[in-house]
């Protein structure tokens, strides 16, 4: 009953979204992100403290004001999600644009799979669905959310020009498939795992129980693992969906060694975007929860 009631509460707000003008319903979902800001104190505080381990030669003001943006960047992604059902091959550009396709291009030449190497970073959402709208459907490792009515939502938008889900806690077999077949994967690995899943990496200085079945799956099946990062271009008033060049893997022939360094490396490529662009990344996230055997927590 109470999902129901989660449901019949946000579909209004989706469909409203949806249905304004481009221009209204962003400015709409970026004044949600700020009242969430505002109100959500739980929010805030986990997104402050994150930030003062992160940033710690920052003035609180400073945090403050990238904590903000994070929540604007939330509340504009939100918008174009409920717009979805409007894109189109002939309007998405006016949404997301390439920068640095022809490393994708080079990627998928290759014939082994591309593994895109990203995070809750800009616009996740609105880079899977524009990249499907061009006809490069990938599959897209996801968690489930809590409303199973919402989910059955937001899978339908996410799936509505070809791209594929694939659960969380289940995707190896789904991945090393998809990989034989020479197809797409979308990763986010930049939320807080736990052992024997994650293994410890720096993020920003700080120990991060980091996913590793990126680094795995990429040295046993030789995919490709490019980043890619929708980041929001506030000159151009749009996203630039951004491919770097393929990531050299560090092989050294010790195996779980190598895993741990690649994934060492995909971490610090995620960093180096976040220190960019700090207020598109999601700062709050309880990113170091997962503490070494002995460490004291951190929240």
């Amino acid at each position: 009953m109470r999902q129901r009631l989660e449901y019949a509460a946000a579909w209004p707000f989706i469909k409203i979204l949806g249905l304004l003008p481009r221009a209204l319903a962003r400015a709409l979902g970026i004044s949600l992100g700020q009242f969430v800001y505002l109100f959500h104190g739980k929010l805030r505080r986990v997104g402050l403290r994150n930030l003062a381990m992160a940033f710690p030669e920052k003035s609180e003001a400073e945090r403050k004001r990238i904590l903000r943006g994070e929540f604007t960047s939330l509340g504009r992604q939100l918008a174009e999600v409920c717009q979805f059902p409007k894109y189109t091959l002939e309007n998405v550009e006016g949404v997301v644009v390439y920068d640095g396709f022809e490393n994708y291009e080079a990627a998928r030449a290759l014939g082994k799979g591309v593994l895109f190497l990203t995070a809750h970073f800009g616009g996740w959402e609105v880079s899977a669905f524009a990249h499907s709208l061009h006809g490069h459907w990938m599959h897209i490792v996801m968690r489930s959310m809590d409303n199973a009515y919402l989910d059955r939502l937001i899978r339908s938008y996410r799936t509505m020009h070809g791209n594929k889900t694939v659960d969380k806690d289940n995707f190896v077999r789904g991945l090393l498939s998809a990989m034989k077949c020479g197809e797409m994967v979308g990763i986010l690995m930049d939320t807080n795992m736990t052992p024997p899943q994650g293994v410890f990496v720096d993020f920003f200085g700080i120990p991060a129980c980091t996913a590793s079945g990126l680094a795995r799956i990429a040295m046993r099946t030789d995919a490709a693992v490019v980043p890619g990062f929708t980041i929001w271009d506030e000159s151009l008033g749009k996203y630039r969906l951004r491919f770097d060049p393929a990531v050299q893997l560090v092989r050294t022939g010790d195996l779980e060694a190598d895993i741990v360094a690649n994934t060492q490396k995909f971490t610090k490529i995620i960093e180096d975007y976040v220190r960019k662009y700090p207020e598109q990344w999601l700062w709050v996230h309880r990113r170091w929860k997962t503490r070494p055997d002995g460490d004291p927590g951190l929240y």
